[in-house]
């Protein structure tokens, strides 16, 4: 499973991107799906064709254990991508949050169809789409957490170089792949190249888990 190439009218290709609603209700559900449906980039699928390659997006107004549950499921048993529309996130969750694999989050009052569409997008690329608030709890949060570490004995390194932090710092200032390499005088290739050469080294999810990563070891 994966991104398919499809023909339209006027035969140009439009690059579809799998995507599987989860949500409580029926109500909330349909509305996912009647704002996705207009989009020819999205293919939607059931929830039963989730896999490597689809994006799995979680509708909740809390995260309890259950939905937690679920995520760690899509994302790491069946190797989706994941975006979670949500009402309510309290500190403690956020970054089991990030750390379980999900790369966009969406408050739920800001579920407008294009918004939808842009975390989907984001997420199957494997970039991260937080909310800016989101994301200052996240430094926030983490950068507590290393505080605390320090000079804790036996703390691992992650062993980061300084071209991998440099683009890390950007991507937690929110700049997308074009940015990066602007700022860095890198082509986006490279760019594209380092995060993928860490993700993979580190076995991490996405952008946020990569940035939460190294915000946890104090890199940036």
């Amino acid at each position: 499973m994966g991104k398919r190439l499809v023909s339209n009218s006027s035969s140009a290709s439009v690059v579809r991107t799998p995507v599987a609603v989860y949500a409580p209700d029926p109500i909330s559900r349909e509305g996912a799906l009647s704002q996705l449906r207009r989009h020819p980039e999205i293919e939607l699928r059931e929830e039963s064709e989730t896999g490597p390659g689809t994006v799995a997006l979680l509708i909740s107004d809390s995260l309890d254990e259950p939905e937690l549950t679920r995520l760690r499921r899509v994302v790491r048993s069946e190797g989706a991508r994941a975006v979670l529309v949500v009402g309510a996130l309290r500190e403690t969750e956020l970054l089991d949050v990030i750390e379980c694999g999900v790369g966009a989050i969406v408050w739920r009052h800001e579920a407008s169809e294009l918004r939808l569409v842009q975390a989907v997008l984001a997420a199957a690329r494997g970039d991260g789409d937080l909310p800016a608030d989101l994301l200052g709890r996240l430094i926030n949060q983490v950068g507590t957490l290393h505080r605390n570490a320090a000079g804790r004995p036996g703390a691992p390194a992650s062993g980061l170089s300084a071209r991998e932090v440099d683009v890390l710092r950007l991507v937690a200032e929110g700049l997308d792949t074009g940015e990066i390499a602007s700022k860095l005088s890198y082509s986006e290739r490279t760019v594209k190249n380092v995060m993928h050469g860490l993700t993979t080294r580190l076995h991490l999810r996405n952008r946020a888990h990569a940035v939460a990563h190294a915000l946890r070891e104090g890199y940036i």
